[in-house]
């Protein structure tokens, strides 16, 4: 799909060093395979604690890197939305060894990696359709050489050995043409906005699941507790938005700290205020 987007003019020629390269898919792959072994050992609901908890750790990189501060109604919106979705989707929890520490390299890899399409679409001024043909042919190449074996010895059977119905080709093929626009989404909207507003964006996703599970498959699951944690969510999500929209609501510490010492000498933050401004 690269290819035809270059093809197509929407992938221009821009460098990308192989080191960022390296780091970037060796992110991504063990965010691909830790999330699925994660769910894999996990009970489904420990898998989901995993999931939500990769927003703070997010949250951390932005602090820890970019400086980013929070205003309290952004903290706030964050922790309205992790409650939300935990109320809907936690459940069974169970705890083992391997499975925790699957769940901990797949959250650390995957918000690493979301941090990175921002990084480096930021740094090297690459755009959302330049970064993915950087980096998809060299995850594709490192998956198909290394899927196989990993996959063998994670559940001691080769993919070879898969009886390959036509139903099941139709829908690896589907699977894989819907997650070519579920990357490039990723890459757009990280690099618009930041991982953190994606990993918010991306419950409405967990949501969407449930509703369309129940429009389709009946509401055997659907109870009051699932209700009041679908609304408690996505009353997050607006309040979320509304508040890290607003001045101060997220922006780099170094802006704050500028704009109150303009303040002070009398001079007017708003030129560097469009810079700053995440």
């Amino acid at each position: 799909m690269t290819a035809v987007l270059r093809w197509l003019g929407y992938i221009q020629a821009s460098h990308l060093p192989f080191k960022e390269l390296l780091k970037f898919v060796l992110f991504a792959n063990f965010s691909i395979v830790g999330m699925n072994v994660s769910l894999m050992w996990n009970s489904v609901g420990f898998y989901q604690i995993a999931k939500l908890s990769m927003i703070p750790v997010s949250c951390l990189l932005e602090v820890v890197f970019d400086k980013i501060r929070y205003s309290r109604d952004t903290k706030l919106s964050i922790l309205v939305v992790l409650l939300g979705v935990a109320v809907c989707t936690v459940t069974d929890v169970s705890v083992n060894t391997r499975g925790f520490l699957a769940a901990f390299i797949a959250v650390w890899s995957t918000s690493l990696q979301q941090y990175y399409v921002h990084f480096l679409q930021r740094k090297y001024s690459l755009s959302s359709f330049n970064l993915l043909g950087h980096t998809a042919p060299a995850q594709a190449a490192s998956l198909l050489l290394l899927g196989p074996f990993l996959d063998y010895w994670l559940t001691n059977k080769r993919i070879d050995a898969y009886d390959f119905t036509i139903p099941s080709v139709v829908f690896m093929v589907l699977s894989s043409t819907i997650a070519v626009g579920t990357n490039l989404s990723q890459f757009i909207c990280i690099g618009r906005f930041t991982a953190v507003s994606f990993q918010v964006l991306g419950h409405m996703k967990t949501i969407l699941v449930l509703i369309l599970g129940f429009l389709f498959f009946g509401k055997e699951g659907l109870n009051i507790q699932v209700v009041i944690g679908m609304i408690i969510a996505v009353f997050g999500m607006i309040w979320y938005g509304n508040a890290s929209s607003k001045p101060g609501g997220k922006e780099r510490r170094s802006h704050s700290i500028s704009r109150s010492s303009q303040q002070k000498h009398g001079g007017s933050p708003e030129s560097s205020e469009a810079d700053d401004k995440v």
